[in-house]
């Protein structure tokens, strides 16, 4: 089984909109309970007071589930990051090596907050194939933020973007299994170290 999310009806009705976030907050406290190895998908009808053909109409299984959720939480982690980035941009910052700074520290933010949600990916607890994924989709966010540090004619500096992508995973991990005043410390000097990075190139200049 791979972790593809499947495309999906674009219209869906009220009751089905309706039925698929019951599932899918179903699914999340599931997840969180058992784990995703171990909870089954008459467990989730069961929580959302559902039917097993209504899940499959909505998803096809509990690994679909699982991407949903993950996707939904990416989109509330972008929003967060854009958030943060375009305040700080209204109060006058323009150094980009702050507003990376500022992009990952409301990244890390988020998963405190959400840190029952976060722990769902980056536990290793998940479908085949969603760790390479959850890795895949990390270096994307990174390189969006990374490319904030270099002009229109540099190339991409693809030792910085590995650093710091594998810095934000590990981050992360860390992050959600403490308290939150220990959290937010870590989070603190962990985005404050990033500042400290220069591509490569402009290092040499």
């Amino acid at each position: 089984m791979t972790v593809d999310k499947t495309d999906k009806p674009a219209r869906v009705s009220p009751r089905g909109a309706a039925t698929r976030s019951a599932l899918l907050k179903a699914a999340a406290q599931v997840f969180r309970t058992v784990g995703f190895a171990k909870a089954g998908v008459s467990e989730v009808v069961s929580v959302a007071g559902a039917s097993v053909g209504s899940l499959y109409h909505h998803f096809t299984g509990k690994a679909d589930l699982y991407i949903a959720l993950y996707e939904e939480f990416q989109q509330r982690q972008q929003e967060r990051t854009h958030q943060a980035v375009r305040e700080a941009r209204a109060s006058g910052e323009s150094d980009p090596t702050r507003l990376m700074n500022i992009a990952a520290h409301a990244y890390l933010l988020g998963c405190i907050e959400e840190r029952e949600t976060a722990r769902l990916f980056f536990s290793g607890d998940g479908p085949p194939g969603f760790d390479y994924q959850l890795r895949s989709r990390l270096t994307q966010w990174t390189d969006r933020n990374v490319a904030l540090f270099r002009k229109a004619d540099e190339p991409v500096d693809e030792a910085l973007l590995i650093v710091v992508s594998g810095s934000m995973l590990l981050a992360v991990a860390e992050v959600v299994r403490r308290d939150d005043a220990d959290a937010h410390r870590l989070a603190d000097e962990i985005t404050g170290l990033l500042t400290e990075l220069e591509p490569r190139n402009r290092l040499r200049d």
